[in-house]
């Protein structure tokens, strides 16, 4: 299997399964001399890990990263650190029922055509689960550059939208429900829609916005290594990732370039911001900000028909442990992913200035 690598200078390459030994990942190039800070590490995954609260999955894991290399009284070394984030809450009884049946809408017919074999347990590779190593990789990728700051949250679910511009949302308030919508309206109207769909038996979708702040002008490239499409490479990676917008996305499809043009002070700065911080490919030094769109979650817990090995129709409903919505426990992935494409960039940029 190929594809389980990211990034051009700093690279993560992640292994595992959902309901194997143990995730981990190594990452490479990352520079030598920068202390960590291990209980930041641990909160971000913590952000990320189930069974968070009660409108998430009930799996319970720890997620403890244990490092294996690379670290050295605390900094990095510049040698790939190598870690895992054992699992210790496997059941995987509660996937005896799809061995040979495949969840509609899910990655089980596809991985199973591809590779004439599949982990049915969790999903193996194709799981969620595997985002834990990425939000390790992100969580150092955000320690190498400290003064860029990363808040992303949600902002729908379902028929839910917070229409509040990002500039007046106090990021301070993300953590402060267990939907990570920072306006407390909302987030308990949405907690609310989640907990009744979970009832139902079923699963809803949703949007999270990312902002970037105090990014350099020059990250980037400005014809197939575009800023932006990198970062839209790295959104789209994530599971359920169906859509990824920046600046004014498709409602700049429908102005006219003298509503839409970014005019300059004379200091080089825009008076808006419709270019989402990106113009030509590259960082212009204003605030990045996109939205990341997710489906709902394939396995909900009513009965569909769908097809098995043998191409027969079969009925089936989802069991086990699952998110009735993944969008607040994507807040933190999409904020690691990209730390991971600015990091890369940034790396980058140091490299061909020499």
């Amino acid at each position: 299997m190929a594809g389980n690598s990211y990034g051009t200078i700093y690279r993560i390459t992640t292994f595992g399964e959902s309901h194997g030994e143990a995730l981990g990942g190594i990452i490479d190039g990352c520079p030598s001399g920068i202390s960590l800070d291990l209980e930041a590490i641990e909160l971000e995954m913590i952000r990320r890990k189930p069974g968070q609260s009660a409108i998430v999955t009930q799996r319970k894991e720890p997620d403890a990263v244990q490092f294996l290399s690379g670290i050295f009284e605390g900094k990095t070394t510049g040698t790939p650190i190598g870690f895992i984030i054992p699992n210790t809450n496997q059941k995987s009884d509660d996937y005896s029922h799809i061995k040979d049946n495949y969840r509609p809408s899910h990655a089980d017919y596809v991985y199973d055509k591809k590779y004439g074999f599949r982990d049915y347990r969790g999903g193996g590779r194709s799981s969620a689960r595997e985002t834990a190593s990425r939000v390790v990789a992100g969580a150092i990728a955000k320690q190498m550059m400290p003064d860029i700051r990363f808040n992303a949250y949600v902002s729908s679910v379902g028929p839910l939208f917070l229409e509040k511009p990002y500039q007046e949302i106090d990021f301070s308030k993300i953590e402060s429900n267990p939907v990570r919508c920072p306006d407390k309206a909302m987030a308990a109207k949405m907690e609310e829609y989640i907990r009744e769909i979970r009832k139902q038996g079923d699963t809803v979708g949703g949007t999270v916005t990312c902002v970037i702040q105090n990014v350099p002008i020059g990250l980037g490239e400005p014809v197939f290594d575009k800023l932006h499409a990198e970062l839209g490479k790295a959104m789209l990676s994530i599971n359920a990732v169906k859509g990824f917008e920046f600046g004014s996305g498709f409602c700049g499809a429908k102005m006219k370039g003298s509503e839409h043009n970014d005019q300059y002070n004379e200091d080089g700065i825009t008076k808006t911001n419709l270019s989402g911080g990106i113009q030509g490919g590259i960082s212009n030094g204003m605030d990045i900000y996109f939205r990341v769109a997710f489906k709902p979650v394939a396995t909900i817990m009513q009965t569909q028909e769908t097809i098995n090995k043998d191409g027969e129709i079969v009925e089936m409903t989802g069991k086990g442990r699952h998110d009735p919505c993944v969008v607040p426990r994507a807040v933190p992935i999409v904020e690691a992913m990209a730390a991971i494409v600015l990091a890369d960039f940034y790396l980058m940029n140091k490299t061909y200035s020499k």
